[in-house]
């Protein structure tokens, strides 16, 4: 989320004002941090890739996932529109559950033991999230049943974020 804002000097001070007044400059410790970040990105989201294709597909086999919303995986809404315009996908990804009670998600999200909560989507860590599509739709509506769980798959061991995935949907489905 960073960038570069080149002016002349006319227009550096309407820049300098814009600055100032949305408080958005980088501190040269954010710079460096992102710079460091970049020399690995290529390898991790390989990573981040293969380890949410492998969990999606999982997820796609199991009893209680109603849907899985992986765009590539075949079945996906878009899938054509992603096989055209990408030639890979990141970590992140949504799954559904049968409809339950609030509860019921609570004793899911609350006793992961990976999966943090969050929206830091791109980071090092796995991430998990209850997502509500039609809160923030307005040209199209969210007709999808169920309980819609968004994850970002992180570098922990695939395994390790299977398990902690069942365990989560089994506390999820057995309240």
């Amino acid at each position: 989320m960073l960038g570069l804002i080149v002016a002349d000097e006319a227009n550096y001070p309407i820049v300098r004002n814009c600055r100032d007044s949305l408080g958005q400059s980088v501190a040269p410790d954010d710079i460096y941090l992102s710079l460091r970040g970049l020399r690995t990105l290529n390898v991790r989201v390989k990573q981040h890739e293969q380890q949410a294709l492998e969990l999606a597909n999982w997820l796609v086999s199991h009893n209680d996932v109603l849907e899985v919303f992986h765009p590539a995986l075949p079945n996906c809404p878009g899938h054509d529109i992603w096989q055209r315009d990408f030639n890979g996908s990141s970590g992140l990804f949504s799954f559904s559950l049968k409809s339950k009670s609030d509860a019921a998600l609570a004793a899911m999200l609350d006793h992961m033991s990976l999966f943090s909560m969050g929206y830091s989507w791109g980071g090092f860590e796995s991430l998990i999230i209850p997502a509500n599509p039609q809160a923030s739709r307005s040209a199209t509506s969210w007709s999808k049943p169920g309980q819609l769980i968004r994850v970002h798959i992180g570098l922990e061991d695939v395994e390790d974020l299977k398990q902690d995935l069942e365990q989560g949907i089994k506390r999820y489905c057995d309240f």
